[in-house]
């Protein structure tokens, strides 16, 4: 079993920045492709970025590309989600996903065994 913890939302203003954090407890941690997802109010929950277990590649959303960036600390147990110049449009809950059965990264959300509760990010224009 896995546990996921996101944290690090909250309001920001449009051009802001904020980090998010997902925690992960349970089974080999370094093991875990891992991915953040989003969504937003009367929308479908979307990709936002992906990495592998070696943390050696990594993917994003068109959307995201070039300001967001995925990472993260196998030591510590934890992904992060640094998020730049933030739009309106960013809104959403975000959550992370980890799976244990695909080593490359993945956009698609069946492919994700375990999912956190989500974090709030709200960008006021």
């Amino acid at each position: 079993q896995v546990h996921l913890v996101e944290s690090g939302g909250g309001l920001v203003q449009s051009g802001g920045s904020l980090r998010l954090s997902c925690a992960a407890s349970g089974r080999t941690f370094s093991s875990y492709a891992m991915a953040w997802f989003r969504q937003a109010p009367g929308k479908e929950r979307e990709f936002v970025a992906a990495i592998t277990w070696s943390g050696g590649s990594t993917a994003y959303a068109d959307s995201v590309k070039g300001r967001f960036t995925i990472s993260r600390d196998n030591a510590k147990n934890t992904i992060y989600l640094q998020m730049n110049s933030l739009k309106p449009e960013d809104t959403a809950v975000y959550y992370c996903a980890a799976t244990t059965t695909v080593f490359t990264v993945s956009a698609y959300g069946w492919e994700y065994d375990y999912w956190g509760q989500g974090t709030q990010v709200t960008v006021s224009s």
